[in-house]
């Protein structure tokens, strides 16, 4: 008979991440009166302006459910739309300032600690974190992509 296979303390603290990372979500999203969806959406438009299809595949939803999502966002003033700057014909999703203040309202908390817990490694012990985290998420795309 196998002997159980035993979990990693790494990997156990890789879930206990990825726990934490759903609980911040659903919180956050809360707390600022925003869905789970629109909350992600405003994650994304910080880091770059986004057509609307691009935010359906982002959130995985519809191009109907992301028109919603984007309609909310910008009736709250957390993002607008704006003509895409080489081809008038389509549009671009932009986060405001507001939308910022929001995301950094909720977030600074976390950031201020992560940035406190990044200043106690050297430099090569941020290496071997990042080279770890980012084989993770390629072993967590590997099970998220589309199946062939």
């Amino acid at each position: 008979m196998d002997e159980p296979r035993r979990t990693s303390p790494t990997a156990v603290a890789l879930r206990d991440l990825m726990d934490a990372g759903t609980l911040l979500r659903h919180v956050v999203s809360r707390r600022a009166g925003l869905s789970e969806s629109e909350l992600t959406a405003l994650d994304h438009l910080s880091r770059d302006p986004l057509g609307p299809a691009e935010v359906a595949r982002l959130l995985e939803v519809s191009t109907a459910a992301a028109t919603g999502i984007v309609d909310r966002l910008v009736a709250r003033g957390h993002a607008e739309r704006r003509a895409h700057p080489a081809d008038r014909r389509r549009v671009e999703v932009h986060l405001t300032r507001s939308g910022r203040a929001e995301l950094l309202e909720q977030l600074t908390p976390m950031f201020v600690g992560l940035a406190q817990l990044e200043a106690t490694f050297s430099e090569d012990e941020l290496a071997v974190v990042e080279r770890y985290l980012r084989g993770a998420i390629a072993a967590l795309e590997a099970v998220s992509r589309p199946q062939r």
